[in-house]
């Protein structure tokens, strides 16, 4: 799905909610008047807003929720003509920009994870906060939350909770999942954090149990981190020499391929005897952000979201683009088609 619509001015649209860090990942994009920018987590617009203050600056917007594509209407529409909003998801970048008629990019920004929009809709699944259908799709396709708590093994349910939710109880909660399941599905977040609130102990209040278990169904569901890697590599392809990265990271995961991606990019590969031809790659990114930006105590206070965020910032060289693996940035999980085919 594809929507688009040049003033300067741009009012009214969405809500005038600004994203953790916003203003300084948009700052180091360095946004210039008729350059053009991927917002490539388009959400509640607020990374594009911010982008489309610098007058003649256009903005194609990526969101794989359909949810968002529509509600930023508005904005397209005040955008008058510099706003382009895509459905998609944001691995698929250097096809959403050449469908635009554009050969390349001057700044690419992401802004990862689940959005406070898709937090507060019971009927999404992501949240324990409400009762609701165990979905948690971004988009429209592949298998839900009830899906994989229903046909993983106790095995893989151990392994996808332990690593993209770093729950030390990992192996306890998949027991209990799949012990459960068998009297009845599991099919609402309220039946899932019960389950898992029963097992998981913790002297954190602010923290629910369930927390770590429903992250990590979401990262997994979703693909994230894969999208993730992809997603980078795509910004790579597209960036005009001279272009600008910046990435907006809430999990130790997320930021964790971010870093490896841009140290790996940025420097030349080391020489190998078996493939002499790689050492001659120079780097295709210049890190700007040494170390990764974190939000100071007055947008922590007022957004606690913000507490965990961390800002990596990159300007593209003339090099050409890398075609290395990007396996190596990633835990091993089982995948989507491993787990629906249920235990062995």
């Amino acid at each position: 799905m594809m929507t688009g619509s040049g003033s300067n001015a741009v009012a009214g649209g969405l809500a005038r909610h600004i994203p953790v860090l916003a203003r300084r990942a948009v700052e180091w994009l360095g946004v210039r008047e008729g350059g053009i920018y991927v917002d490539a987590t388009f959400g509640a617009g607020g990374y594009s807003r911010e982008i489309l203050a610098t007058p003649g600056a256009r903005v194609i917007g990526v969101d794989r929720d359909q949810n968002a594509v529509a509600l930023g209407a508005d904005l397209v529409e005040a955008a008058d003509g510099r706003l382009e909003l895509v459905e998609d998801r944001f691995s698929n970048l250097e096809a959403v920009v050449a469908n635009s008629g554009i050969a390349a990019v001057d700044g690419v920004v992401f802004d990862l994870g689940v959005s406070s929009m898709q937090l507060d809709q019971a009927s999404r699944g992501f949240s324990f906060r409400f009762d609701g259908p165990l979905d948690m799709l971004m988009g429209r396709t592949g298998p839900t939350a009830a899906d994989v708590v229903a046909r993983a093994s106790e095995r893989d349910l151990a392994a996808i909770i332990a690593v993209l939710g770093e729950e030390r109880h990992a192996r306890a909660v998949a027991r209990a999942i799949v012990k459960a399941r068998k009297a009845q599905p599991i099919a609402t977040t309220r039946a899932l954090a019960e389950l898992v609130a029963a097992i998981v102990r913790t002297r954190d209040t602010a923290i629910h149990p369930a927390t770590r278990t429903f992250q990590a169904l979401r990262i997994f569901v979703n693909d994230e981190l894969a999208e993730l890697a992809r997603g980078l590599s795509a910004a790579e392809r597209i960036l005009k020499p001279g272009g600008r990265l910046a990435v907006v990271a809430f999990h130790s995961l997320e930021d964790r391929i971010v870093k490896n991606f841009l140290t790996e990019r940025s420097r030349a590969p080391a020489a190998s005897r078996h493939q002499p031809e790689i050492a001659s790659a120079p780097p295709t990114f210049r890190v700007l952000t040494k170390r990764p930006e974190t939000p100071e105590k007055a947008e922590i206070a007022a957004n606690p979201r913000a507490r965990s965020a961390k800002l990596r910032a990159a300007e593209r060289t003339d090099a050409a683009a890398r075609s290395s693996t990007l396996e190596t940035l990633l835990p091993r999980l089982p995948s989507h088609a491993d787990v629906m085919r249920g235990p062995a």
